[in-house]
C-alpha cells in the first residue's frame, strides 16, 4: 500500500490517501484535443455535490419494467451508465426516449 499526496479539494471531501499499489497506474495527462471535456473536476463527484446534473446526451435504452426500470445515458462527454429509473425521471431525454419507443 502507498500513501499519496492528494489535492486538498480530495482531502476535504475525505478521500483515504492510502491505496494497494493493484490501484495505481502510471500518470498520463488527458490529450483535450483528442478527449475533450475530460476534466479532472468532471469526474466522480461526492457527497458535496449530489445534486449536480451533468450534460445527457440521449437515452439509449432501458431494461426492466416501471419503477425497477433501470436506464442506459450518454453523457455529452461520451461516457454510457445504468441509472435507475428515479435518477432520471426528470430528465427532458427520458422523456425524448419514451415518445421514441412508444
Amino acid at each position: 500500500s502507498y500513501r499519496l499526496d492528494l489535492p486538498e479539494r480530495l482531502k476535504r471531501r475525505g478521500v483515504h490517501p492510502v491505496f494497494h499499489s493493484s490501484y495505481l497506474r502510471i500518470h498520463v495527462p488527458n490529450d483535450d484535443r483528442r478527449f475533450p471535456g475530460r476534466l479532472e473536476t468532471q469526474v466522480a463527484e461526492f457527497e458535496d455535490q449530489v445534486e449536480r446534473e451533468w450534460a445527457v446526451d440521449r437515452v439509449l435504452s432501458h431494461k426492466g419494467t416501471r419503477g425497477d426500470a433501470d436506464f442506459e445515458i450518454l453523457w455529452k462527454s461520451g461516457d454510457r451508465t445504468w441509472l435507475p429509473y428515479q435518477q432520471v425521471k426528470h430528465l427532458d431525454a427520458l422523456k425524448d426516449y419514451f415518445n421514441i419507443v412508444g
